[in-house]
């Protein structure tokens, strides 16, 4: 699109999880025949804001970038698409600084939205859009991108689902994504083979929900099933998993894991709480005791295997006992990174009505005891791997070193020469240094 023989500008800025950072490149492979891609620090004509709404810090720092972007260009026409677009689509008309709004379920067509945008900006005096993110979509589909590819230096991420149908009580992103659907296996195939073609040797798999991949088809083809089939892949060297819901594991997806030979052995495991009562408000669908039993099975199954985890501190009703067992529980797992949230009460959520909200400072308090534990547990595990040998994938130069993870996501840096970045390389790990490994 041209403006008195111009190419208009378009940045994007991204916020959130990595099926929105897939969800912009897609738009820019969209949009960068006919326009130029901008960095969002850089004048543009056009910013879009590929919006968050996890938790109201993810909401506020959309609303601040949707204004910082126009302070950069006052004429600049502000775009807001992604799930707060999707959920606070009222809030959004109310920001002077935006014209146009859209849904998740629009992304695969923003060129055509904005070309009709702006058609409609030079042939009337309409000052903001918003059109309906429910316009030409049937929800019981997946939304296809076409042709993506989305790399993270020498990984690339692959988007394999949209949506969630377990409406734990303090999310609502069941409500801006939709219910599940899972990507046909055909195209998520085809596009991992095409990024093996340019040298990418690891994949990971990401969704909303990837647990729950193909549960909402009655051809009995799931997770398990998927990960048999890209493990054929030539030239693929490594799979990786996004956050995984614990109840998949069992013993039989075990069984059959164990023959994926191309998996990474680690693991994200949504824990949320170690205190029974609480996850039960939370409406997980599992215990303490469930919970322990899978972490069992997957240590069984790999020798080297490494967890990671999210916990939510000051959830409503949450009493100091019940911050007690989960402190007790996340010893007991001994975790080797845990992600440390404090509750944050999200408006059309189960848990922004709950009675006995946890004050501010007594989140903090929680949350600085369990960033401790995990701090604690990180240079334990990785000081038990000096003097050993350790298999690295290189993914870019960091100063004097180039650094890059284990299959099992520790990261090392070694001072090897550039050329070794994309290959994968035995090393020697010899000093615990911050949140790595120094190898040679």
């Amino acid at each position: 699109m041209e403006e008195n023989n111009r190419r208009y500008k378009i940045a994007f800025v991204t916020l959130g999880c990595k099926v929105n950072q897939y969800e912009t490149n897609a738009m820019i492979q969209k949009l960068s025949d006919k326009y130029d891609i901008v960095s969002h620090t850089e004048f543009a004509d056009i910013y879009i804001i590929n919006t968050c709404t996890v938790t109201n810090m993810s909401d506020r720092k959309s609303r601040q970038l949707l204004r910082r972007c126009k302070e950069i260009n006052k004429d600049a026409y502000i775009i807001a698409v992604g799930c707060y677009a999707e959920v606070s689509r009222e809030e959004l008309e109310k920001i002077d600084e935006v014209d146009l709004v859209l849904g998740n379920k629009q992304k695969k067509d923003i060129d055509l939205y904005i070309e009709s945008f702006l058609e409609n900006k030079n042939s009337n005096n309409s000052s903001k859009f918003i059109y309906d993110s429910k316009d030409n979509t049937n929800n019981n589909e997946y939304i296809e991108f076409g042709t993506v590819t989305y790399t993270e230096k020498t990984r690339a991420v692959i988007k394999i689902q949209d949506g969630c149908n377990n409406f734990c009580s303090y999310c609502i992103i069941p409500y801006a994504r939709g219910r599940i659907v899972s990507r046909d296996k055909d195209n998520i195939l085809k596009e991992i083979s095409k990024i093996t073609e340019r040298g990418i040797k690891e994949v990971v798999l990401t969704g909303i929900h990837i647990s729950s991949y193909g549960k909402e088809k009655d051809d009995g083809y799931r997770l398990i099933d998927l990960l048999e089939d890209i493990n054929k892949i030539d030239n693929l060297k490594r799979i990786r998993l996004g956050s995984l819901e614990p109840t998949l594991i069992t013993d039989e997806f075990c069984t059959r894991l164990k023959k994926v030979t191309k998996m990474c052995h680690h693991f994200h495991l949504s824990l949320q709480s170690g205190c029974d009562k609480t996850l039960k408000e939370m409406n997980r669908k599992y215990t303490c005791e469930e919970f322990l039993e899978v972490t069992k099975r997957l240590r069984k199954l790999y020798d080297d295997v490494i967890l990671t985890t999210d916990i939510i501190v000051g959830f409503p009703n949450e009493t100091d006992e019940d911050f007690e067992k989960t402190y007790e529980f996340l010893k007991e797992i001994n975790f080797y990174k845990m992600h440390i949230f404090k509750y944050s009460p999200r408006k059309g959520t189960v848990a922004y009505k709950m009675k006995n909200q946890i004050s501010g400072a007594i989140k903090d308090v929680r949350s600085h005891k369990l960033i401790k534990l995990s701090n604690e547990n990180e240079e334990r595990y990785l000081k038990s791997y000096i003097g050993k040998n350790v298999n690295v994938l290189f993914e870019e130069k960091d100063g004097e070193y180039i650094k890059g993870h284990t299959q099992n996501y520790i990261m090392c840096k070694a001072k090897l020469d550039e050329s070794k970045i994309n290959d994968i390389v035995t090393v020697k790990a010899i000093e615990e240094k911050g949140d790595c490994l120094i190898c040679i």
